[in-house]
């Protein structure tokens, strides 16, 4: 069975794309037949796994607006275990196109149907907004892991992000749950990064990861 994992966080420079793309890897390295799917336009995780996308590739885009077969939007990367489905600057105005769509907020859900169970694992990167393009995401998502830097503007907006998924878990995907709360640019010299991993743990315990970045 495949287990979808997003990394969600509207604030932008959490680690979002370093944290998808080395997961993603990792879990490659250990043979694991695993998806990552570039859901933000600035297609970082893309260029990261050195994907260089043309007018004729196929990507996210392609498959949510355009109806395009999944399978031509997937590439193969340098890892063996690990796919990916690119983004493109292209996907920028897919919050607009997406508005007079029916069922605007599952297109991405029907994309992954589609896989079959092909991956043990998908991890999607999500754009740094709270969008349709991030309601797809958290739609079509079992678990959500949140980034969340050690810096002092950290926790603001935070309570937007976690509005929003329990709104998703009401109406959309009953089934979403909070993966973890990874911390990351953490520094043990600063008081501030103590202070924000203590004010972090204080409101959600054990879902914090004992690893910080």
């Amino acid at each position: 069975m495949t287990k979808i994992i997003s990394i969600a966080n509207q604030k932008g420079g959490v680690g979002k794309t370093t944290t998808a793309v080395n997961l993603s890897a990792y879990l490659s390295i250990t043979e694991t037949p695993t998806l990552l799917i570039d859901m933000d336009p600035q297609a970082n995780s893309t260029s990261g796994l050195g994907i260089e996308i043309d007018a004729n590739s196929k990507t996210i885009y392609d498959a949510i607006i355009d109806n395009d077969s999944v399978d031509k939007c997937i590439h193969k990367t340098n890892l063996k275990y690990l796919d990916i489905i690119p983004s493109t600057y292209s996907l920028v105005g897919a919050e607009i196109e997406l508005v007079p769509q029916m069922k605007r907020e599952d297109r991405l859900k029907n994309v992954i149907n589609g896989l079959n169970g092909k991956y043990k694992y998908i991890i999607i990167d999500s754009a740094p907004s709270l969008g349709l393009l991030t309601i797809n995401v958290l739609s079509a998502s079992d678990a959500v892991i949140i980034p969340v830097q050690c810096e002092y503007y950290a926790l603001e907006g935070l309570s937007q992000l976690l509005n929003t998924i329990r709104l998703v878990q009401k109406h959309l995907n009953s089934d979403l749950e909070i993966e973890g709360i990874l911390i990351t640019m953490y520094d043990n010299r600063l008081r501030l990064s103590r202070q924000v991993v203590e004010e972090v743990k204080n409101y959600f315990g054990n879902k914090v990861y004992n690893t910080f970045i």
